[in-house]
């Protein structure tokens, strides 16, 4: 009697342990389901900017990354190399830090994706010293894919955007920029890219990022969204973006090509290539938004957007320097010479007179 007392005692208490052991449970798990929630609000809120939202995937047949298994001559490779770029298990080498050189690398999959956004991470560096290296790279989104040119080793009169990372000044009359300088430009195929200007009559802006022999990471980032071009820099190793470029009424058709390419001259460095990420960009459109197709590359307003006066050089110090001595000399030849034909003249007068 005893004994049965006992187990109905310890089952109850068993019964007891489960239903809070139970209790304790679904009280964990709901509160891990309340924390996980609260981690995905603040996980989209921090993708969110602007109205978009990063998808959670790459784009890879848009995107070059390690260990560069898509790049090649195989046909299931997404990418060509071109001229002396060539692979290494760290970076894609447009140009080695070697005089005259061209390379590059172009997507062979047409783009159609209607906003997107293209993280660089690149590397300039070389023996030469400060301004006496060149010339400098390009990103590219372009009609036009594997062709070879002035502009940073591709074509001009391109048919797209350029996005220029110039690290070597070709006019010496621009004292307000300094090098190395982004900027970017959208071609229609008939509108020329001025090398000895280095493109300031066709630039769309840009700024000033010191890339070059830093011992961090260097980062370029490209949206297009909306019909709105930006173009944001981290080259100062706090991994926070800068802003260099954000202009409306931007238009670029769908299906280009993505590329990347470099040249030197008589300066020259090595332009390393570590990886190109695409994003799509999810973005709310109305239903004329949708409809709209771009058929040729333009920019609302261009003509206002780059008027750009060309000031007379003013002279430098030894310049200033001659031009009063050689001012002094002339007043004084002048001066002998008048003393002399007015001596002249009071001589033949004496004459005269007697």
């Amino acid at each position: 009697m005893l004994f049965s007392t006992m187990n109905k005692s310890n089952r109850f208490r068993m019964s007891s342990f489960k239903i809070f052991d139970l209790m304790f449970n679904q009280r964990n798990i709901h509160e891990l389901t309340c924390r996980f929630a609260v981690v995905l609000i603040l996980t989209c809120q921090c993708l969110a900017d602007d109205g978009y939202e990063m998808d959670d995937f790459l784009k890879r047949e848009y995107s070059l990354t390690k260990p560069y298994q898509g790049l090649g001559s195989s046909s299931s490779s997404y990418w060509d190399l071109m001229g002396n770029a060539m692979i290494t298990t760290e970076h894609v080498r447009l140009t080695p830090d070697l005089q005259s050189r061209q390379g590059a690398v172009w997507s062979r999959v047409p783009c159609f994706l209607r906003d997107w956004e293209l993280q660089v991470h690149f590397k300039i560096h070389g023996h030469g010293k400060k301004n006496l290296n060149g010339d400098g790279m390009a990103l590219w989104y372009t009609k036009e894919r594997m062709q070879t040119g002035p502009v940073f080793g591709n074509m001009n009169l391109f048919t797209g955007l350029g996005v220029f990372v110039d690290t070597y000044p070709n006019e010496n009359k621009n004292h307000e920029r300094v090098f190395p300088y982004v900027s970017g430009m959208v071609g229609n195929g008939t509108l020329a890219y001025e090398h000895d200007r280095d493109g300031q009559s066709t630039e769309l802006g840009g700024c000033t990022a010191l890339v070059r022999n830093i011992p961090h990471d260097t980062f370029l980032l490209i949206r297009y969204t909306k019909n709105r071009l930006t173009i944001q820099i981290d080259v100062d190793g706090t991994q926070k973006w800068q802003d260099c470029l954000d202009l409306p009424g931007v238009r670029l058709p769908r299906g280009y090509f993505f590329g990347a390419s470099s040249v030197t001259g008589d300066l020259s460095d090595n332009h390393d290539l570590i990886s190109m990420k695409l994003y799509q960009l999810t973005v709310e459109r109305t239903q004329e938004e949708e409809e709209e197709e771009e058929l040729t590359p333009s920019v609302d307003n261009f003509e206002n957007l780059n008027k750009v006066e060309v000031q007379e050089e003013g002279m430098s110090g030894v310049q200033l320097f001659f031009t009063i001595v050689f001012s002094v000399i002339g007043i004084f030849v002048l001066g002998v010479v008048a003393v002399v034909m007015y001596g002249r003249w009071k001589e033949n007068s004496r004459k005269r007179f007697y």
